[in-house]
């Protein structure tokens, strides 16, 4: 955005009339500047600071020279520089169009065509920076710019000039923006950053332009990093190959992440039909493709070709190559480690940061996190003592939690088939198209995958284990793309999983016909209680003394976030949280006092990510601050004090909504809601 020159500024720099302001960031001043010929171009103005540093000026000088071999696909041309000038500058094209920031900020999240677009665009750059030894540093939706539609990176290269400039180097020191940078990039002895670190911020500049918000999105930078090192991304609203894509690309291990030339073959692969890409653009991206030189990955691994699933044929057998080596998303498998023989009868509360994913816990005896549902062909689910699911003749799921589920997980639930023709099914790592699904059959437990082009059975065991009408108890671990089954404690199956594409996706419980009888009109029915869906091998990253209040059990009086409240089924989903000033969680953090971190707010929340669903009594209290804290807020606390109706609390707790829980042997008995001024 263009804003006047200021007083002080210079009128011209090394021969280009300085005409506005286009912007500041962390290395200088942006103006856009005119040259002879009279076409615009946008000129960088290094701050002072850094002037008077003959180490960057190296530095500089070096990197303006890569910089100027990378070829214009899809990047701002970088034009001119002069290392030696009193205020070093750098001379780019000037791209006149506003940023994927400012795109989203005033029209929200992009989708479909569009999307996939920015995707290419944003990908295609990269194989031409990598391609020319350069490294970005920086990518984030400010430095993606479009011009006529096709999007531009700019300010790429220049940060190594600083980043690695010995008195800008202290240990606190990087360049970058926290929530588009990769895990590495935190760890001082990691310092040789390669470019798996800008595919890194691929995936988070894609989760943003597709969502609205960034993967990792915390309450403050220290909280943003903390989830990058320990959470998987949250890519809600995001679907198909393309949610793929950013979840490998968002991996914690740079070796497990594609190079730029993969990424973009990948997405040129997927963008086949009516709704592709435009001309230009995709030109662009083919030449980028034969455009490098360089080695864009993390620099350690072998390339060897893994078929990944697409859309179309011609997805299929692309020559696209991605390689996952044998590691999973969020860790490695040791064969020798021990594997859950039986699910855990009550979940151990997490201390705080030590949970990377979703945590869901559900008895499944009233809607919650799963709700009734009937469809028009006749298939319901209800709750009975648990979820009772019914079907004529095909298989069906029921609504669960919306949470995506990635990595190392455990799903546990207490299984029953209403008959010997039914099937009590759980379907796993559902994403787009593709998904996973566990059969569990009176005379066969199977593991398949579905896709997009064809279904294939992963592995099956023909044992005569569930006998209608009787509960088993079901354990699916998933350690480093290993499904293990265990039925009462004793394991069934393993089988690898076999799209290395899928690493992520929700969970839903589901009911169908079994083999035999998918050919007969039939009314199949299964019923699943004691639901738990949780990340496994988790390590404490805070002190273990500090721990969640456990709201299952006994009675406690609790501050709990609300992800919603149903008056009708008695029922609440609450998250267990710590609210504590921000005096109270620096000293319980060990941060030390800064613009960057959380201790001068009033208060602040640590999640424990982990859902519970829970009764609430028959009349339960509910008290409110309403719009007036000063009559109905109780110092220093600010618990509501006025009474409100049950239909009034849950619209204005919404979701993520702060109570305070009165809990009485595991009910809970009285909502106040906290007003956080």
């Amino acid at each position: 955005m263009r804003s006047p020159l200021r007083p002080g500024d210079p009128q011209s720099l090394g021969g280009y009339q300085l005409l506005a302001r286009l912007g500041e960031g962390g290395m200088g001043t942006v103006f856009l500047g005119r040259r002879d010929d009279g076409s615009a171009v946008a000129i960088k103005m290094i701050k002072p600071e850094y002037a008077w540093d003959e180490e960057f000026r190296g530095r500089f000088r070096s990197e303006v020279r890569r910089a100027r071999q990378v070829p214009p696909f899809c990047t701002a041309a970088v034009l001119d520089a002069d290392p030696d000038h009193p205020t070093p500058y750098l001379v780019v094209e000037y791209v006149d169009g506003p940023s994927l920031e400012e795109v989203v900020t005033h029209e929200g999240p992009l989708a479909d065509s569009r999307l996939h677009g920015v995707a290419v665009g944003v990908a295609t750059a990269l194989t031409a920076i990598h391609g020319a030894g350069v490294i970005h540093r920086d990518l984030k939706p400010q430095n993606v710019l479009f011009a006529l539609g096709t999007p531009k990176v700019i300010d790429f290269g220049i940060a190594r000039a600083i980043e690695v400039t010995s008195r800008h180097t202290a240990p606190d020191h990087m360049v970058g923006t926290v929530a588009y940078m990769a895990p590495e990039r935190f760890d001082d002895a990691h310092r040789d950053i390669t470019p798996a670190a800008d595919v890194f911020a691929w995936g988070a500049v894609i989760a943003y332009a597709g969502t609205g918000r960034t993967p990792f999105r915390a309450d403050s930078p220290v909280a943003t990093a903390a989830r990058i090192l320990t959470q998987p991304p949250d890519l809600t609203g995001l679907s198909g190959p393309l949610a793929e894509l950013v979840a490998v690309a968002l991996a914690k291990d740079p070796d497990d992440r594609p190079t730029a030339p993969e990424l973009l073959n990948l997405l040129l692969a997927q963008n086949t039909g009516a709704s592709g890409i435009g001309r230009p653009l995709r030109e662009a991206a083919e030449a980028a493709q034969l455009s490098g030189r360089h080695v864009s990955g993390g620099g350690r691994r072998p390339v060897a070709p893994v078929r990944r699933r697409t859309r179309t044929l011609v997805a299929a057998t692309a020559a696209a190559a991605l390689v996952l080596g044998g590691a999973g998303l969020y860790g490695r498998y040791s064969r020798d480690a021990p594997v859950e023989s039986a699910p855990p009868a009550q979940a151990v509360m997490p201390v705080p940061g030590s949970v990377r994913g979703p945590w869901v816990v559900d008895a499944l005896v009233r809607p919650g996190q799963w709700r009734a549902s009937t469809d028009a062909y006749g298939a319901s689910c209800s709750f009975r003592d648990g979820l009772a699911m019914t079907t004529p003749s095909f298989a069906t799921t029921c609504p669960g939690p919306a949470q995506t589920f990635a990595g190392d997980q455990s799903i546990a639930a207490r299984v029953a088939v209403g008959d010997a023709r039914s099937c009590a099914e759980i379907q796993f790592r559902s994403a787009g198209e593709a998904s996973y699904w566990l059969d569990l059959c009176p005379r066969t437990v199977r593991l398949r995958h579905e896709g997009a082009l064809r279904n294939t059975t992963i592995g099956a065991a023909e044992q005569a284990l569930f006998t209608p009408g009787q509960n088993r108890d079901v354990l699916l671990s998933l350690r480093d793309e290993v499904a293990t089954v265990a039925v009462d404690g004793q394991v069934v199956l393993e089988k690898k999983l076999t799209d290395p594409s899928l690493l992520a996706g929700k969970v839903a419980f589901g009911v169908g016909p079994a083999d035999e009888a998918k050919d007969q009109d039939v009314r199949a029915s299964a019923h699943i209680s004691r639901a738990e869906i949780r990340p496994i091998g988790d390590q404490p990253s805070a002190p273990t003394t500090l721990a969640f209040t456990d709201v299952r059990t006994g009675s406690t009086k609790s501050i709990v976030k609300v992800h919603g409240y149903y008056p009708k089924a008695k029922s609440v989903v609450v998250e267990p949280v710590l609210f504590m000033t921000g005096d109270e969680y620096c000293q319980t953090f060990n941060l030390k006092a800064s613009p960057e971190n959380p201790c001068e707010q009033a208060w602040l929340t640590e999640d424990s990510r982990m859902t519970v669903t829970l009764p609430t009594s028959a009349n339960p209290t509910l008290t409110s601050t309403f719009d007036d804290p000063g009559r109905c807020a109780e110092d220093p606390v600010t618990v509501g004090t006025c009474a409100i109706t049950p239909t009034q609390l849950s619209e204005r707790l919404g979701n993520n909504g702060l109570v305070e829980a009165t809990i009485t042997n595991g009910t809970i008995t009285a909502m106040a809601d906290v007003y956080v001024p």
